[in-house]
């Protein structure tokens, strides 16, 4: 049977790094996907404790685990050396370092993933075999394949009355609010990076969170112009131009933020003084459990 690239073979459709699981690649061939375990939940992790000489046990916090997944199934090519061909590229694209998985449900979702058991392929004839892959995802949440993104400058009101004035008069003023509102969609806390573009003298970021609350981020140094840092707040990481950690001037007094599910969490620039060419972006991604 020929195919055509882009066809989709109906059910399951992932894509693993470069091949297209579900789907025909633009060699012509076909991916079937048979089989997808592990992508419904992640690992579990408690630890109970018995109560002594009495029932049951006394509760314990609950974790995530790490997203072990199985997929399996069959290529089919129209002769050996095509097949031959697809198999030495799905050894490549079940890799050994960080991989995106991607699995197309209505709400398309990503994990990022590396090989954890034996890849298992064998020949059917000369033109199928079948396939078995191990990956492991690391963070266990399932991301939205759509990163967004939100950037301010400071705060700042410019233009507007300056007495004495003689009505009729026409008020007119620029406002910047260096507020950022960021939405998580999913069904599980995500957590965002935090870019800050100097010029700018002690930058500071407050989170107001759905509940009121306010966590708050403050580096107690200054960026030059052209100088970036980026606070990760997964990681707890802060570098500075790419390369250089000043985790040790950040200060995070009331805990580090995250968008809870199904939450908005507002985020406020401000600093020690005000600098027209600095700049924050916040980029995040919904997340599911």
């Amino acid at each position: 049977m020929s195919y055509i690239g882009g066809q989709d073979l109906g059910g399951l459709r992932a894509d693993i790094g470069p091949v297209p699981l579900g789907s025909v690649d633009s060699a012509g061939v076909a991916w079937r996907l048979q089989e997808l375990q592990g992508w419904d939940s992640p690992e579990i992790r408690t630890d109970m404790q018995q109560r002594e000489a009495d029932h049951g046990a006394w509760p314990a916090p609950v974790y995530l685990g790490e997203r072990p997944i199985t997929a399996a199934g069959v290529i089919e090519a129209a002769d050996r050396v095509l097949l031959d061909d697809a198999m030495e590229r799905l050894r490549s694209a079940v890799a050994l370092t960080d991989t995106l998985l991607v699995v197309y449900e209505s709400t398309p979702k990503q994990a990022m993933v590396r090989r954890s058991g034996k890849l298992v392929m064998q020949y059917l004839t000369d033109r199928l075999a079948s396939y078995s892959l191990m990956v492991t995802a690391p963070d266990p949440r399932r991301y939205a394949t759509v990163l967004q993104s939100g950037d301010t400058m400071l705060p700042v009101t410019t233009g507007g009355l300056v007495p004495p004035v003689t009505p009729p008069v026409t008020i007119v003023s620029t406002s910047v609010s260096g507020v950022i509102d960021a939405t998580n969609t999913g069904t599980f806390e995500t957590r965002p990076v935090l870019v800050i573009d100097g010029p700018v003298n002690g930058p500071r970021i407050f989170a107001q969170m759905p509940d009121g609350t306010v966590r708050s981020l403050v580096y107690s140094q200054s960026l030059e112009d052209g100088e970036q840092l980026v606070i990760d707040t997964d990681a707890h990481s802060v570098t500075l131009n790419g390369d250089v950690s000043r985790r040790r001037f950040l200060s995070t007094p009331t805990g580090w933020p995250v968008i809870p599910a199904g939450g908005l969490v507002s985020f406020q620039f401000a600093a020690s003084a005000y600098s027209s060419g600095a700049k924050l972006t916040v980029r995040w991604r919904s997340a599911w459990m």
